[in-house]
Formats: structure tokens, sequence, C-alpha cells
């Protein structure tokens, strides 16, 4: 079973026949897949009026704010993996959409903190069933043991360069 990727390498191999280009196999794999999912992970973002990095931060916020009191900016980078230039933008749309509050802590007036209104709730918990579902449906020809093979490999991956920087 060839795919687009194997057409690439095969081309290689025939203009440098002295490169070992098997590592382009799985990062160009990588990289065509993560493409394609993102496309389809943002249709059913946009079914529900969100963009991906907005719903990112709605789940960040309901996942990880489990003592109601919001999270702060730099509590949302962490969790999200994102800057903090990327975080401000975002928050900024969440805010004029009303699905986030972003108000001065008043345990430390110098913190602000930011968390999901009723609506933001009701968004995130009307596009998370969807989301699953389709993230489910994307991951659907594999096996259930190919599956968890391929979470480990990309775990020990991810561990690796997260170690890294």
């Amino acid at each position: 079973m060839e795919d687009s990727v194997d057409r690439i390498i095969a081309q290689w191999a025939q203009v440098h026949p002295e490169f070992d280009v098997s590592a382009m196999g799985v990062l160009g794999r990588l990289s065509r897949l993560t493409r394609l999912f993102e496309r389809e992970l943002q249709a059913v973002f946009t079914e529900h009026g969100l963009q991906a990095g907005e719903f990112d931060i709605l789940a960040t916020l309901r996942r990880a704010d489990t003592d109601g009191h919001g999270l702060t900016a730099g509590q949302l980078a962490d969790s999200a993996m994102v800057t903090s230039g990327a975080i401000t933008n975002r928050l900024d749309r969440l805010l004029a959409k009303d699905l986030i509050t972003r108000e001065t802590d008043p345990r430390s007036r110098r913190t602000i903190r930011i968390s999901l209104t009723q609506r933001g709730r009701a968004v995130l918990d009307a596009a998370l069933p969807d989301h699953v579902g389709n993230e489910e449906r994307l991951l659907s020809a594999l096996a259930p043991g190919q599956r968890e093979q391929l979470e480990g490999l990309l775990r020990v991956l991810l561990k690796d360069r997260e170690s890294q920087g």
C-alpha cells in the first residue's frame, strides 16, 4: 500500500541514492497528517463558531480550573503550550464573544484571572462531544492495538523533544 510520501522517498532514491531519507518517511507522514487532521478538526470547531486555538483555551479552562477561580494567562500558556502573545489574541477574541471573563484577582491585584462564562461553558460542552467523536473517526483506520502502539511511539518522541527544550 503506497502513499504520497512513498513516492517522494522513491524520487529521492533516484536522485540521491547515497542518502538515507527514511526519517523523511516518518516526519513527512506526520507533517501531512497534521495538516489533514487540522483541517478536519477545524471543520467541527467552525460548526460551533470557534477556531482551534479558541477551543483549546476553553477546554483548558474547563479541565484545569479545578478551584473555580480561573487561571492566569501564564497558567493558560503553560497548559495550552503556546506563547503569551498567542494567548492574548485568543483571549481578546473569546472575551469579545462573551465566552470568558478577565478579572483582577482579589487576592493579588497584579494578577488577572481568566474564567469561562456560562455561555463559554455551554459552547465548550456542546462542541466537546463532536470534537471527541471527530478524533475517534480520524483514528478509525487503526485497530486498538495499533493505536496504542502509535501512541506509545509518539510519546517517546514527544518526551525526548520536550526534554530538549
